[in-house]
């Protein structure tokens, strides 16, 4: 059977890349952020990046600002959605030093490291990203700032485990490691957060979480993210998830939140919305590409859901 959680986040279209081998002897306490030059050996322009922290050995603390630290034990991984500033420490109170001053550079084409600390109890990383050139997703957009995931528990944990360990080893000997084994094992570590996440929040969950959950309404969202510019009509979406009509509005909008056409309508217009800040795409070329059939259709939408119309906002990109 299909799995709409697979389905949805392969959507995303992500890459990923392993960059960093991190070693630390507590006391210890850094402070980071993925940058884009991290992630140009994989990707030439991501547009979002999701860091990750893969413990081999140890443990230690992860925090952003405006959220309790978590703490993270050999054999987890720790991503941060929105690749905020983070600091990695080994306890708390301690002054944090800025990572990028402490990486020494990669030899001979292999894995920059970090070798740092007071020399106690020690702590092994492997630093990588997840990234992908879309602007907006709704899916990673609702994530919470941390996630956590326990790679021993994991129903994926040897391919995993193997897969970063094979990774790491190719970098650090100076070699490649396999796109296509990266960017599976990309997918793997969010698809793996997200349902550890989801079996968290339970019923607690109004939106796509918990839509992703439900046979029918999960396919449908599936579909949707497969490509914004598809022209879906409620009814057609209904006959592709064997539900009628009215059950199937019914169905979405109770777990989602919202109707299927207003979901599609929201992410098309944030996605036209952050392009018209990040690129030069015509107003034409860029309603075509969320899926609308001319540009005044497109126009009136946009000034309808965020008060301007496309070209007043990107003449003014500080309004939001």
């Amino acid at each position: 059977m299909a799995d709409p959680l697979n389905d949805v986040l392969r959507s995303v279209r992500l890459q990923g890349g392993i960059f960093l081998d991190t070693r630390f002897t507590a006391p210890w306490s850094v402070y980071t952020r993925v940058c884009n030059e991290d992630c140009q050996a994989f990707l030439a322009a991501p547009a979002q990046i999701i860091a990750y922290h893969f413990i081999i050995e140890g443990a230690l603390f992860v925090s952003v600002e405006g959220a309790p630290a978590l703490q993270a034990h050999a054999g987890e991984i720790v991503l941060l959605p929105r690749n905020d500033a983070h600091i990695l420490a080994s306890g708390a109170g301690l002054e944090p030093k800025n990572a990028r001053d402490l990486i020494q550079p990669a030899v001979s084409g292999g894995l920059a490291r970090i070798s740092h600390g007071g020399g106690g109890d020690g702590a092994h990383l492997i630093c990588g990203f997840l990234a992908s050139e879309q602007l907006y997703n709704p899916l990673i957009a609702g994530l919470p700032r941390i996630l956590k995931v326990d790679v021993r528990q994991s129903t994926s944990r040897d391919w995993v485990e193997s897969s970063v360990r094979f990774a790491a080893n190719e970098l650090i000997e100076g070699r490649q490691a396999s796109s296509s084994v990266v960017s599976r094992l990309s997918e793997l570590l969010l698809v793996e957060a997200v349902r550890n996440y989801a079996a968290t929040r339970g019923d607690q969950e109004v939106g796509w979480l918990r839509g992703l959950a439900d046979q029918h309404v999960g396919r449908a969202l599936a579909l949707i993210h497969r490509n914004i510019s598809d022209g879906w009509s409620v009814e057609g979406l209904a006959k592709e998830v064997g539900l009628s009509r009215s059950a199937f509005v019914a169905r979405f909008t109770a777990l989602v939140g919202m109707p299927p056409i207003r979901y599609l309508t929201l992410w098309r217009l944030q996605t036209a919305k952050l392009n018209l800040r990040e690129t030069q795409t015509t107003i034409a070329q860029l309603a075509r590409s969320v899926g609308y059939e001319s540009e005044e259709a497109f126009s009136r939408a946009f000034k309808r859901e965020f008060g301007l119309s496309p070209t007043r906002w990107r003449d003014q990109p500080m309004l939001d």
